[in-house]
C-alpha cells in the first residue's frame, strides 16, 4: 500500500515539474526566435522547438489550407517586378515582433552572460535591417497597379505609368476655367481610399493674392486691412502731382506751336533773362511730341544763329549715346524761327516737378532775403558727390566733357535723386570758337564739380567764392575731414606733368560709393514692394470693368430682362454679397480685404463655397467660385457676341 502511495506521489511530481509534456508539438513547431532573430540562441541548450527555416511548420493560429509561410532574413531586398495575380494573405506575425525580448523555452537553464571573447557576443551592427517579405499589403496597395507587389510602390514607376498616360495632346492651360479634361478618372492613377485622392487639377496659386513679407510699416492692426493692398497715400500723392504736371497745358498762352510739338508750357519760374551759362538768353518749355505722343523738356536760346550744320549733327551723334542715370538724355537738337527770332532748341527727357540745386539749397526759404537757406546735412552732400561722379565717369569715358556743372544747370527730380541737365549745349554753341583740348575741358569738370560741393555746403553761389581758402575753413567747422579733403583736391590745380582723372578720385571715396549703391539698392527694393501691391489692383480693376458691364443691363438683343435671368442673377447675388453686406445690426460691412479676397477667388476659380442669398431671403444659392467664373465667363462673351464690333482686349 505506501509502496503504490509511493509511486503514484513521484509520477504526479514528474508530471508537474516536466515541461516536455508537449514535445511532439513542439517540434513540428518553429521557434520564434529564428522568426525574430534569425537564429536561437538555445537552440543547442535543449530548445525543444523546430529551427530548421526551410522546413514545414504549422501553427494553430493558421489556415490548414492556405499555404504556410515564412519570413527569410537573408533574402535580398524586395524589388517589384513583373504581373502579380494575387496578394499573399496576412501573417500572424505583427511588424513590431522585432522589438520583442527573446524567447526562452522552458526547461531551458537561462545561460550566464558571454564573455568579450565569445564569439556570440550580440553585435547591434551586425544585424541587417529587418525587411519582411510576403507582409499583407491588401489595405495599402489595393488598386495601385500591376507593379505593386512590395509592402511600397515605386515611385519612379508609378510617376512613369502617370506620365505615359498623359493625354499628349493639349497643353494645360492654367487660366482653363475646366481642368475635367486633364484629370484622370477615380482610381486609374491613384488609389481610391488612399493618400492621394483623385481630383481636377487647380490653377497655380499665384492668382491670389500674397503681399511681400519684406518692407512691412509699422502700422496698427486695423491700419493694415486697407494699407497692405495699396502703396503708401504719400508715395501715391507724389506720383499723382507729377502725372498732373506732365498733363498741364496753358491755354491762350501765346506760344507758338512748333513742327512737330505743342502744347508748350513755361517751366522757368523767374522771368529773368540770363546769359551768363551759355552766352544767350535761355528759356525752358514743356512740350509733347506729335509724333510719338511723349513728353519733353525744351530749352530754347535765344537769338543764336546757326553758322555751321556739322555742329548740331557731329555733337548731337555722339551726345545721344549717352545712357546714365545721372544725366538727363538728350534726343535732338533743331533751330526755328516760330518765337520771332531766330533760336537753338534742345530737347531733353522731361522729368516733372523737379528743381535746380540752387532753388532747393541756395535760395532764402520762404522768400526771405533776410535768412540764410538751411545747412546741407552731410550723408546728403555725399550722396550729391557720389552721384557726379558717376555722371562724370560715363561722360569722359565716353571722351566727352560735362562743361556744365552749375547749381542752376542740376536738377533735383526726386528726394536726394539730381541729373545733369544742360549737357551738349556748349559744345555746340562754342563748337569753332572752343580753343581747349578735351584734357583741359576734363580738367575743368573736376574744378567745377568741387565749386559746386563747396557751394552747397557754404550756402553761396558760386559767383561769390572769391576766396576758396577760407571757404573750405568754414566747411571744416561743419562737416568731416574726409568731404574738406575730397572737396579740396578737386578743386586744386594739377601739378606740372600729372592728370588728374576721374576715376582716381572715385577710388578714394570707394567707402561712400559703396554706402549710396546700398541705399540705392534698398529704394530699389521698396519700390519692387510697392509696384506688387498695385499688380493684383490692375487685375482687379479688369473684373470689375467685365462685371459692371453685365450686371443692370436690362434687355439683350431679344432676350428681356437678360442682366436678371439665368448665370446673370447669381452673379448679382455674387455682386451684393461682395459689395453689401451687412453686419447684425445693419450697418454696412466695408472691409476692403473681404472685397479684394472674393474678386481675386472668382478671378482663380477656386473650389471654395459661397453661400449667395437674396435679399428677400427667399432665394440661397450654394455655388463655387469655380462655376461664378464659367458664368462670369459665359455672361461676358455674350456681350461680346451680340456687341457690334466686339471688345478688343475683352478676354485678357
Amino acid at each position: 500500500m505506501a509502496a503504490t502511495r509511493y509511486s503514484t506521489s513521484n509520477e504526479l511530481r514528474r508530471q508537474v515539474a516536466s515541461p516536455r509534456s508537449k514535445s511532439r508539438e513542439n517540434k513540428d513547431t518553429l521557434c520564434r526566435n529564428i522568426l525574430i532573430y534569425g537564429h536561437c540562441r538555445f537552440e543547442d541548450q535543449g530548445c525543444t522547438f523546430n529551427h530548421d527555416q526551410n522546413g514545414k511548420t504549422s501553427s494553430p493560429q493558421q489556415d490548414h489550407n492556405s499555404p504556410k509561410k515564412t519570413f527569410n532574413v537573408e533574402s535580398p531586398a524586395f524589388t517589384p517586378s513583373g504581373h502579380i495575380s494575387a496578394l499573399p494573405k496576412k501573417t500572424s506575425l505583427p511588424s513590431q515582433a522585432v522589438s520583442a525580448a527573446p524567447f526562452t523555452p522552458r526547461g531551458v537553464a537561462t545561460p550566464t552572460i558571454p564573455q568579450a571573447n565569445d564569439s556570440t557576443v550580440f553585435n547591434p551592427a551586425a544585424i541587417r535591417e529587418f525587411t519582411p517579405q510576403n507582409y499583407d499589403i491588401n489595405n495599402a496597395a489595393k488598386g495601385v497597379g500591376h507593379e505593386a507587389a512590395g509592402l511600397y510602390a515605386d515611385p519612379f514607376t508609378t510617376m512613369t505609368t502617370l506620365g505615359a498616360a498623359l493625354p499628349a495632346a493639349g497643353q494645360y492651360n492654367m487660366f482653363a476655367g475646366d481642368h475635367a479634361a486633364l484629370a484622370a478618372p477615380a482610381g486609374q492613377f491613384y488609389p481610391q481610399h488612399g493618400a492621394f485622392a483623385p481630383g481636377p487639377l487647380q490653377p497655380p496659386n499665384y492668382h491670389l493674392y500674397q503681399p511681400f513679407d519684406s518692407y512691412r510699416q509699422d502700422l496698427q492692426p486695423w491700419q493694415r486691412a486697407t494699407y497692405d493692398f495699396f502703396i503708401p497715400a504719400k508715395l501715391r500723392e507724389e506720383l499723382q502731382k507729377k502725372m498732373f504736371a506732365t498733363q498741364q497745358v496753358m491755354p491762350n498762352s501765346g506760344l507758338p506751336q512748333l513742327e512737330r510739338w505743342h502744347s508748350l508750357f513755361p517751366l522757368d519760374t523767374h522771368n529773368r533773362k540770363n546769359a551768363s551759362t551759355f552766352g544767350y538768353p535761355s528759356w525752358v518749355y514743356k512740350a509733347q511730341n506729335s509724333r510719338t505722343g511723349r513728353h519733353y523738356a525744351l530749352r530754347r536760346l535765344e537769338g543764336y544763329r546757326l553758322t555751321n550744320e556739322k555742329a548740331i549733327l557731329s555733337v548731337m551723334k555722339e551726345w545721344k549715346k549717352i545712357k546714365n542715370a545721372n544725366i538727363v538724355t538728350v534726343h535732338e537738337a533743331f533751330t526755328t524761327r516760330e518765337f520771332g527770332d531766330s533760336s537753338l532748341i534742345f530737347a531733353f527727357d522731361y522729368h516733372p516737378l523737379s528743381k535746380t540745386l540752387q532753388e532747393c539749397h541756395l535760395q532764402p526759404p520762404h522768400g526771405n532775403r533776410y535768412r540764410t537757406p538751411n545747412p546741407v546735412p552731410e550723408h546728403v552732400l555725399w550722396g550729391y558727390v557720389c552721384q557726379l561722379a558717376n555722371a562724370l565717369k560715363t561722360i569722359h569715358a565716353n571722351k566727352l566733357a560735362a562743361r556744365c556743372i552749375e547749381p542752376s544747370k542740376v536738377i533735383v527730380s526726386e528726394t536726394n535723386r539730381i541729373r545733369l541737365s544742360a549737357c551738349s549745349i556748349l559744345d555746340v554753341v562754342q563748337f569753332e570758337s572752343n580753343t581747349k583740348s578735351l584734357q583741359e575741358l576734363q580738367q575743368e569738370d573736376l574744378v567745377k564739380f568741387g565749386r559746386l560741393i563747396l557751394s552747397l555746403a557754404t550756402s553761396t553761389p558760386p559767383i561769390h567764392l572769391s576766396n576758396i581758402s577760407a571757404a573750405l575753413d568754414s566747411m571744416a567747422n561743419k562737416y568731416s575731414a574726409n568731404l574738406k579733403d575730397a572737396v579740396a583736391w578737386l578743386i586744386a590745380p594739377p601739378n606740372p606733368g600729372e592728370f588728374k582723372s576721374i576715376e582716381s578720385f572715385i577710388s578714394g571715396i570707394a567707402t561712400h560709393m559703396t554706402t549710396y549703391f546700398d541705399l540705392a539698392l534698398q529704394d530699389n527694393d521698396e519700390k519692387q514692394f510697392y509696384l506688387a501691391r498695385e499688380l493684383e489692383n490692375g487685375r482687379i480693376a479688369r473684373i470689375m470693368m467685365k462685371l459692371m458691364a453685365i450686371l443692370e443691363r436690362g434687355d439683350l438683343g431679344v432676350m428681356q430682362g437678360w442682366s436678371e435671368t439665368g448665370d446673370r442673377y447669381q452673379l448679382k447675388l455674387f455682386r451684393d454679397y461682395v459689395f453689401h453686406r451687412v453686419e447684425a445690426d445693419g450697418k454696412p460691412n466695408l472691409a476692403i480685404g473681404h472685397m479684394i479676397t472674393c474678386l481675386n477667388k472668382l478671378d482663380a476659380g477656386i473650389d471654395e463655397m459661397v453661400l449667395l442669398t437674396s435679399p428677400d431671403n427667399e432665394t440661397v444659392f450654394v455655388v463655387s467660385y469655380r462655376e461664378l467664373k464659367q458664368m462670369f465667363e459665359r455672361s461676358f462673351n455674350e456681350l461680346v457676341k451680340f456687341s457690334k464690333t466686339g471688345a478688343p482686349g475683352a478676354n485678357n
